[in-house]
């Protein structure tokens, strides 16, 4: 494969894959598409747990992302799988409680893939993307404001490694 060939895959992931991580897919996405990578990096987004496979993203974070032009269509809820860490270049949690439930149902293998999402935002590395699930629109505003700031870098980061 040549370098031009080289291609690189993100997986988000939260708890219920509702809110926190079809948010980050859906805004890494946009910005992939702008960028005119889409053809050599490929996003997704699943939950540690399966309390809503199948279902589309919480209707707060659809409005919210909405609101800023950022489109969650055709994304689902589903369980992160082990195959998930065999295909992904990076696997990106919200928080730690998900990250270590990552660690725990990954070979040590793949643990070099897992990190926080937001060890890639400057002004908020090492923390975590609060769960607005239990809250009302501020959250849903404050998960966006993080998780575009973390796309960002994301991305820069990921074109040099293209």
């Amino acid at each position: 494969m040549t370098e031009k060939d080289k291609k690189v895959s993100v997986l988000f992931v939260c708890m219920g894959n509702i809110c926190r991580s079809p948010t980050a897919e859906g805004v890494f996405r946009k910005l992939v598409i702008e960028a005119g990578l889409a053809d050599r990096i490929h996003s997704d987004s699943a939950g540690t747990h399966a309390y809503h496979s199948g279902e589309p993203p919480d209707r707060r974070a659809i409005a919210a992302a909405s609101r800023r032009g950022v489109s969650l269509e055709g994304i689902k809820a589903r369980r992160v799988t082990e195959s998930d860490f065999e295909e992904f270049s990076y696997v990106l949690a919200m928080d730690a409680d998900n990250l270590q439930a990552l660690y725990e149902s990954s070979d040590e293998q793949h643990h070099s893939k897992l990190r926080l999402f937001l060890e890639f935002a400057e002004s908020h590395p090492g923390n975590e993307v609060p769960d607005p699930y239990y809250g009302g629109a501020a959250g849903f505003e404050r998960v966006l404001d993080l998780v575009e700031e973390a796309s960002s870098a994301l991305l820069e980061k990921i074109r040099v490694e293209l």
